[in-house]
């Protein structure tokens, strides 16, 4: 066998095993399968499936031995369940009095992580699993005592060859997760590059909604890849591939701070350079750039050396020829004798692409330090490594997390209320209309009851066409193809379907599990029967989803985003206290500086997605939505100009301009500080403090007193980009007081940020 094709083999054994957890399920419910044909016992195949199903349902991302431990809990929450529901069963008013309470708790138990969300998500869904399974124990005339055992048994199946998997392949998510992000990430720096057209009258600001989108995208990967890593290497330092893919994820956030800053306003830039090519230069580097960051995802995913085609290095250096050219051209005429009013403006933008073009050479430098196989960040002098634990760290620190979601104010105790009496009312709708098999309205319920409005509703759509698709493919195949071993294996591959759509298609994942249940259900009996009473319980179970929604504790976004206006605020001023100390001191990547950086981006995204989700809400419900959407794309901008601050973090050795510029920056923080208490309902005063007024004259005299020397450009850096921040705070003060004041006439609405952006 040659190289080529032993290579060949690597490369697609890899990319089947990047698809883990569909290979996983089809490994499940193929030996379930199997077993249940070599023993003749096709009457418990569905209780295996369903438990095995239940199991994928609950698994997070883990190590072997993080997935064990959390394996040994699912499977004590299932047992709880299932034997709850076998021995409640016969007892209406306490089955669905006790089934309530458990959804309600469960759900709170959400709060304390990721990996106890999924597993209270699947413990419900098992439950409803189990009474599927007793009802049709029933209606078949067969003994129902044995279901949870059986439920327990394909449980735990799955859970043997989920643990082995993450002790064989114990990197694996986080690279497929790395590859994801520097994905994501090149799109974003893709998109960034197409602010720097020097065109001039265009929409700037829909480009800066669209952009923001993306930051949020960006920074759920990078939270994602963070997790991943964390939970490989825990307090021990990591060696060998979890070493590599740490370097490389604080690698992605350096790139991430870089691409998001901005040195200056684009409309001036478009104007100031409208007959010149270097916007066009630095759009054309930052554009290769982002293409970079997609070939190193490329070769994460091959597990091969990064090695960067050199083009943004040649663009880099025809950017500075360029530069050099155009300063030659400023300094030659001095600003008395320009020519020009266009040609001042070139003059006095020009420091700011300057430092564009610095922070794009090291961008580039970032980008060239991947190419270190062992130690990527190491190789670019990083010293500190470490990454913040966001898990409990002990019972109590768990216990206070579901404290502070115990009250009627917080999103998580409103979906636990509604999921609630939903399920208690779809029961109530079962008992009347069809207590044999209508277990599938509570089913429904709680698979399209979701935390939000939009996504809600979006499901109940897809719930239904899914549903309906499902059955019209399960009715053919029955007849198309009546060998029951062959229709145990539709159900293997529908289920294996399922998983590999349900977090992207779910129509398709809906489709591909009603198959499922209509093939399982065939081997005890005629499915054919339940084809009906499975559409209107589908309908059913969504329609008391969506009227749920709709009026039990509604959590209307426009109602609390506010609050999340306000949170990015404070982060923000945390965010720029963290740069300023790192001017007085110097660059260095400690994980206080990362941590607060983390935190601003973080609170950006919330915002954005919120605002986002406002958009897919009832219009009553959102009268000042166009305020919000200014706010939140004078919020990103904000962030961008601290990005660029960050970006250039060196000490400023001109001590009395540098006491200026601190006393300015502090006075800033300060400002979003009080812009916080005003959003939080505190204070309505906008005016700026005689302090910050101070300040703002000091930062502006400041300007005049700049030279062309080394020095002076740090300082004219600074004070510009300090300038452009005090100009955001302004206008989100503006947007802040028209939000509180419902008094204020609503400004035009500007494009829906839930429509498409490209």
């Amino acid at each position: 066998m040659t190289n080529s094709t032993l290579h060949s083999l690597r490369q697609h054994w890899r990319a089947l095993a990047a698809r883990a957890q569909p290979l996983r399920v089809l490994l499940a419910l193929g030996s379930l399968m199997a077993a249940c044909w070599l023993t003749e016992r096709q009457d418990v195949m569905i209780p295996l499936f369903l438990g095995a199903i239940a199991s994928a349902l609950a698994e997070t991302d883990d190590s072997w031995r993080g997935r064990f431990r959390a394996q040994v809990v699912t499977l004590a929450c299932f047992a709880a369940a299932a034997y709850s529901v076998e021995f409640l069963f016969d007892w209406p008013p306490l089955f669905i009095a006790t089934l309530a309470l458990t959804a309600f708790v469960l759900t709170m138990l959400g709060a304390v992580g990721a990996r106890y969300k999924a597993i209270a998500y699947a413990t419900l869904i098992l439950a409803l699993y189990a009474t599927l399974a007793a009802d049709n124990a029933l209606s078949a005339g067969l003994p129902h005592d044995g279901e949870p055992l059986l439920l327990l048994a394909g449980a735990a199946w799955y859970g043997v060859l989920s643990v082995a998997w993450c002790a064989l392949f114990p990197a694996q998510p986080v690279q497929a997760m790395l590859v994801r992000l520097f994905t994501v990430l090149g799109d974003y720096v893709q998109f960034k590059a197409s602010l720097f057209e020097p065109l001039r009258d265009i929409d700037i600001e829909h480009k800066r909604l669209a952009l923001a989108q993306l930051n949020a995208t960006v920074v759920t990967e990078l939270n994602n890849a963070k997790e991943s890593i964390f939970r490989r290497i825990g307090a021990r330092a990591p060696t060998g591939r979890i070493a590599r893919y740490r370097g490389l994820y604080l690698i992605a956030q350096d790139v991430h701070e870089r691409a998001s800053s901005s040195h200056e306003d684009y409309n001036a830039l478009a104007d100031a350079f409208f007959h010149s090519d270097l916007l066009y230069r630095c759009q054309r580097v930052l554009g290769l750039q982002g293409r970079a960051c997609q070939q190193l995802g490329q070769s994460i995913a091959r597990r091969e050396p990064f090695v960067s085609d050199g083009y943004s290095v040649h663009a880099l250096a025809e950017l500075r020829n360029a530069l050099e050219h155009a300063r030659a051209e400023a300094d030659a005429h001095s600003p008395d004798a320009a020519k020009s009013e266009g040609r001042a403006a070139r003059a006095a933008l020009l420091p700011s692409v300057e430092a564009l073009a610095r922070n794009l050479a090291q961008l580039d430098g970032q980008l060239a330090g991947a190419s270190h196989t062992a130690h990527p960040a190491a190789g670019l002098g990083r010293t500190d490594m470490s990454l913040l634990d966001r898990s409990p760290r002990s019972w109590r620190d768990a216990a206070e997390r579901v404290q502070r979601q115990f009250t009627p104010r917080a999103p998580l105790f409103r979906h636990a209320m509604r999921l609630a009496i939903a399920l208690t009312v779809g029961y109530g709708v079962m008992r009347a209309i069809h207590p044999a098999q209508g277990y599938w309205i509570l089913l429904t319920t709680l698979f399209v009851c979701q935390q939000s409005y939009g996504d809600t509703v979006t499901r109940m759509g897809q719930r239904i066409a899914g549903t309906v698709i499902g059955v019209v493919a399960g009715w053919a195949l029955l007849d198309l193809f009546p060998q029951p071993l062959l229709q145990s294996m539709i159900a293997v591959a529908a289920g294996v379907l399922f998983f590999a759509t349900r977090t992207t298609r779910y129509l398709v994942a809906t489709a591909a599990m009603t198959l499922l249940v209509l093939m399982c259900f065939n081997q005890v009996g005629d499915s054919e029967v339940l084809i009906v009473p499975r559409l209107l319980d589908t309908a059913i179970g969504s329609i008391i989803a969506g009227l749920a929604v709709l009026f039990v504790l509604p959590h209307w976004q426009g109602r609390r985003i506010h609050e999340l206006a306000a949170l990015a605020m404070r982060h923000h001023a945390g965010y720029l206290r963290q740069i300023v100390e790192q001017y007085r001191s110097g660059a260095r990547d400690d994980l206080d500086y990362r941590l607060a950086r983390r935190n601003a981006h973080n609170s950006d995204a919330a915002l954005s997605t919120a605002v986002s989700e406002m958009f897919r809400e009832p219009n009553f419900v959102r009268p000042r939505a166009g305020v919000a959407l200014r706010f939140l794309i004078q919020s990103h901008t904000m962030l961008s100009y601290l990005s660029a601050l960050g970006a250039h973090r060196e000490v400023l050795r001109d001590v009395p301009r540098a006491v200026v510029l601190r006393e300015a920056a502090e006075q800033a923080a300060l400002a979003l500080e009080r812009l916080t208490e005003g959003l939080g309902g505190s204070n309505l005063y906008w005016n700026e403090t005689p302090a910050a007024l101070a300040a703002r004259a000091a930062l502006n005299a400041l300007a005049e007193d700049i030279t062309e020397g080394a020095d002076d450009a740090q300082v004219r850096l600074v004070r510009t980009q300090l300038a452009l921040i005090w100009l955001q705070l302004d206008a989100l003060r503006s947007h802040a007081a028209k939000w509180m004041d419902p008094d204020a006439p609503e400004a035009t609405p500007l494009p829906n940020p839930a429509a498409p952006t490209t």
